[in-house]
């Protein structure tokens, strides 16, 4: 009788792309807030007139998402992270990245 059980796979490329999401959230709120505090920050982030800082503000935190993805799968490749702590730190990192990027909070720093 053969053995029908499929290998058990570690769970560390998974975390690692759930904790980079969470981080590229943060990243995203982070460059919204600071685009709205400073025109110098604005002004670099605006790629493309027509978009305006938007598109720096996405590209940035996708480029921040990819570098932190690689690095983790790089160390957590063969491992096994707590499961439910990835997943808290995930939604925390989530809620904060969700809560940067409402109008109520970032134009407290309006200039």
């Amino acid at each position: 009788m053969a053995d029908t059980q499929a290998p058990v796979k570690p769970f560390g490329p998974v975390a690692a792309v759930f904790v980079a999401a969470g981080i590229g959230a943060v990243i995203l709120g982070l460059l919204t807030a600071l685009a709205e505090a400073s025109s110098s920050i604005k002004d670099t982030l605006q790629l493309n007139d027509r978009v305006g800082p938007l598109a720096g503000k996405t590209i940035g935190a996708v480029i921040v998402f990819l570098i932190v993805w690689a690095v983790l799968h790089a160390m957590w490749k063969d491992k096994d992270p707590d499961s439910k702590k990835v997943f808290v730190w995930t939604w925390v990192l989530l809620a904060i990245g969700v809560v940067l990027t409402f109008p109520i909070f970032f134009q407290m720093f309006a200039s």
